[in-house]
């Protein structure tokens, strides 16, 4: 069974990662103009993100739009959306979970057994938030592969990856790596305090002939 020491480890990589998640669905620099070929525009940059899209002008004026109309939006786009919200919310359910299951609490009892697996149930709901932020990560960033080796899209409107995107996946890999650490929760054989009735031989009391 896992110490106290490595859960709270992977508690705190989870805490971290998804600080990380909900700054990276935030920003709006998802995407970024790309420079490519004769693109070369340096007073004004635009960047994409998750809910808004910003012009950053080289006087540091920054100014951003929501999006007006969800379905307007492309496929890959609301999917991203989605993920990252599941995402957060699976997080927030994991991080309730495994703080009932540490062995440094105490709630959910004193059996050390069953806190051993209400650790681990969080874990696993770590590792499934994470999964599905690094599908959104990824699923965007293949987008953009996509859209900028597509000769059919023009040059001005290309996009490269933002630092966004590069947080989200950092947040991804801490979440998958807590996650991970919470599952080693698992009790195994030895958790078990099994009640072995006692032999006849080892119960009696030794008479004075046993000592001869």
């Amino acid at each position: 069974m896992a110490n106290s020491g490595l859960q709270l480890l992977g508690f705190v990589l989870a805490v971290l990662g998804w600080v990380a998640l909900v700054a990276a669905t935030i920003l709006p620099q998802w995407r970024m103009s790309s420079y490519a070929g004769d693109n070369i525009i340096t007073a004004v940059a635009m960047y994409q993100g998750l809910w808004m899209s910003c012009a950053w002008q080289s006087t540091g004026q920054i100014q951003c739009k929501a999006y007006d109309s969800i379905l307007n939006l492309n496929s890959a786009l609301q999917a991203t959306r989605a993920l990252m919200v599941v995402s957060i919310v699976l997080c927030i359910v994991g991080m309730g979970v495994a703080t009932m299951g540490m062995k440094c609490t105490r709630c959910g009892g004193d059996n050390k057994v069953q806190k051993a697996r209400i650790a681990m149930t969080g874990g696993i709901i770590f590792v499934v938030g994470g999964l599905a932020a690094l599908i959104a990560c990824s699923w965007y960033g293949n987008q953009i592969v996509r859209d900028f080796y597509d000769i059919t899209v023009p040059i001005n409107t290309k996009y490269e990856f933002g630092s966004a995107i590069f947080i989200g996946w950092a947040g991804s890999a801490l979440v998958l790596l807590g996650g991970g650490l919470l599952s080693c929760s698992c009790p195994g054989k030895s958790g078990y305090n099994k009640q072995y009735p006692k032999s006849k031989a080892t119960s009696r009391t030794p008479t004075n002939k046993e000592y001869v």
